[in-house]
């Protein structure tokens, strides 16, 4: 019987789509934690950095064993436990002694579902006989920024009628996918990227130069990218003084499509460009985004910055991973989930230092914004070093 390899396709899809809900939902109610639990934002940006030191964390458990649980059970799990944590999210602020706990428990909970999927949905696609691999690959991880525009219009919709103060109730409807796509996981055919060990190790790929550079600049890509896609909703909604409704459309939302947008124009027109070249072009542009929206006095420019920003971020993440697997072919699940958790350290680190910046400067987001600017600078500067480097081993 011939294997239905469009159903793992779609499971992987749905997969993206889970975890660009669980890291762009609670966001959008940033705000709303503050004003609701008196939460300082200080603390509000601690919810940002314990999902991605979460997803770290299980990043480096998969390095070593997630070939040993087997991809199946591990991606299943992916969506227990992601859907597991949305309903927490809507129960455990009320049910434990501080709101602010209730939420990083849930936090934590959904983290580890995402950061499976993370780290498992690109190799299963890998895996797959498909033809047009690269192709597939690109229009996969397009489907996160395509989820995080469908969490943001349709949570934005749902406040919009029914009112913010229901936000619970839609924490609870975003858990029906994952709780869907178990099933999926569970009967659609899945392949491994090489055999169990075959590829590489831990400390073998610790001792590649190449796989460094990768590290620092997936580090980067993280910082640059979740900087801007966290803050999004509130900086619109505080900084800019738009309304929250249309803040979250014009911010986020279109922040997501500009980064979708950026991936398929790489998916469809990668094997004519430079990766390097266009990386640092991104760089460069995501550099000038974060200083147009902190020091614009213009709003409407600011909110260019924002939205612009997700254009540039876009071939960061995947294009570090496409050089990765190019040159290292045999790395194996382990670095795909290394790579992962430098994506992690960046994720965890730009939204926190936006947070902490914010905080000392009196509340001030454009400010917090601003110093964000240091990770595309150094993801230029770390190209720069690549292309000398290929230059001095060519001469």
């Amino acid at each position: 019987m011939e294997k239905n390899y469009k159903k793992t396709l779609k499971a992987c899809y749905l997969g993206f789509i889970t975890q660009a809900i669980v890291a762009n939902f609670a966001p959008l109610l940033f705000l709303k934690f503050h004003t609701e639990y008196g939460i300082p934002l200080g603390q509000i940006a601690l919810i940002s950095t314990t999902f991605f030191f979460t997803q770290l964390i299980v990043d480096i458990l998969c390095a070593k064993y997630v070939e040993r649980i087997g991809y199946r059970r591990a991606v299943v799990l992916s969506e227990a436990a992601s859907a597991v944590g949305l309903v927490g999210l809507a129960f455990l602020p009320d049910l434990l002694p501080s709101p602010f706990f209730g939420i990083i428990v849930s936090a934590i909970i959904y983290a580890i579902g995402s950061g499976l999927i993370e780290v498992l949905v690109s190799p299963i696609v890998e895996a797959c006989p498909f033809e047009n691999k690269e192709a597939v690959m690109s229009l996969l991880h397009s489907f996160y920024c395509w989820g995080t525009v469908a969490v943001i219009l349709l949570s934005t919709l749902f406040f919009g009628v029914f009112g913010i103060s229901n936000w619970k109730w839609m924490a609870c409807i975003w858990a029906i996918i994952p709780i869907y796509n178990i099933y999926n996981f569970m009967t659609c055919p899945i392949e491994y990227l090489v055999e169990n060990g075959e590829g590489m190790s831990v400390g073998e790929l610790l001792k590649s130069p190449l796989f460094w550079t990768g590290i620092i600049l997936m580090i980067c890509a993280g910082a640059s990218e979740i900087s801007m896609a966290q803050w999004a909703s509130a900086f619109t909604e505080s900084a800019l003084g738009i309304e929250k409704r249309m803040g979250d459309l014009a911010g986020p939302c279109m922040f997501a499509v500009m980064q979708g947008i950026s991936r398929v124009i790489y998916g469809k027109y990668g094997n004519r460009i430079d990766l390097n070249k266009y990386m640092m072009g991104s760089g460069a542009l995501c550099l000038f985004c974060y200083i147009l929206a902190s020091l614009s006095h213009n709003p409407f420019l600011s909110l260019v910055g924002c939205i612009m920003c997700g254009f540039s971020v876009g071939i960061m993440w995947p294009g570090t991973i496409s050089i990765m697997s190019k040159r290292l072919p045999v790395g194996g699940t382990a670095m795909f989930a290394l790579l992962a958790m430098a994506g992690d350290i960046g994720g965890s680190v730009g939204p926190a230092e936006v947070g902490i910046v914010t905080q000392t400067a009196n509340d001030n987001l454009q400010v917090g914004m601003l110093s964000a600017s240091v990770f595309p600078t150094v993801l230029i500067i770390m190209l720069l070093l690549i292309r000398k480097q290929n230059k001095r081993g060519v001469e």
